[in-house]
């Protein structure tokens, strides 16, 4: 994920770790945080109900999400004896290195600000609850607990082919949808995370939804400030596991 100059960025990178770490203060988010917090979960989770997989359903339960912002110590100590992940607080968006690096290491890196009330439907870059609600439960699940450190794996290997994994990592980790006994789900943070978008994936009849297969998926190009028009549809978790070739 190429990021532009600290600047221009939201976060407060300033005191941050070599790592690009930053400690999470979960003792010091508002009241108006919360509500943040609480409006958005609330609304997200109902959808989840109906439109996620299993395994994401699945997370939500067994890490405990609930109506207010999460102590990210507090979950790593539901999550690591699960499938060994664990969270660690980041200002914002991080340059591709430092990113692989974490996940290559089981630690996902989660922006520790929250978007206002007026960014309730849409913000350019994530923030917690993007990282936290639509990432962190698949991470209880040890399928996809192994997919995401083999990513981080192969993009610390990748060097200048590394936007052929932004583009995997786009179209399953944050747009990816799977067939399961009960129809279509989602499982990807970005349709997770948006009221709007998992309705238009699941539903939408003028969207594109194509068989899983990674040589295609790397191959197509992705826009990040609309609502997907293309998805790919796994059948099991298991097919996340082949392995991309990079050149």
């Amino acid at each position: 994920m190429n990021i532009a100059p600290l600047e221009n960025l939201r976060g407060d990178y300033v005191g941050m770790a070599p790592d690009w770490t930053v400690p999470q203060h979960a003792d010091l988010y508002s009241d108006e945080d919360q509500a943040v917090w609480r409006t958005l979960v609330e609304r997200q989770t109902a959808l989840a109900r109906r439109y996620a997989c299993d395994e994401f359903l699945d997370g939500l339960d067994s890490l405990g999400i609930g109506d207010t912002i999460p102590d990210f110590e507090a979950i790593n100590a539901r999550l690591m004896p699960l499938t060994g992940w664990r969270l660690v607080g980041v200002p914002g968006l991080i340059p591709d290195a430092a990113f692989y690096d974490h996940l290559a290491h089981r630690r996902f890196p989660v922006t520790v600000w929250i978007r206002t009330r007026a960014e309730l439907d849409y913000l350019v870059e994530p923030d917690l609850f993007h990282d936290f609600f639509g990432h962190v439960p698949l991470l209880s699940n040890p399928v996809f607990a192994d997919y995401m450190q083999a990513y981080g794996q192969r993009g610390v290997e990748a060097g200048p082919n590394v936007h052929l994994l932004a583009r995997l990592y786009w179209f399953t980790v944050e747009f990816g949808l799977i067939r399961t006994a009960k129809g279509l789900k989602a499982y990807g943070a970005g349709i997770l995370s948006s009221a709007a978008e998992v309705k238009h994936a699941i539903e939408d009849e003028a969207v594109k939804r194509l068989p899983f297969d990674v040589a295609t998926v790397m191959r197509r190009p992705y826009e990040i400030d609309r609502l997907q028009n293309t998805y790919f549809v796994l059948d099991d978790f298991r097919q996340l596991m082949d392995r991309p070739d990079l050149h």
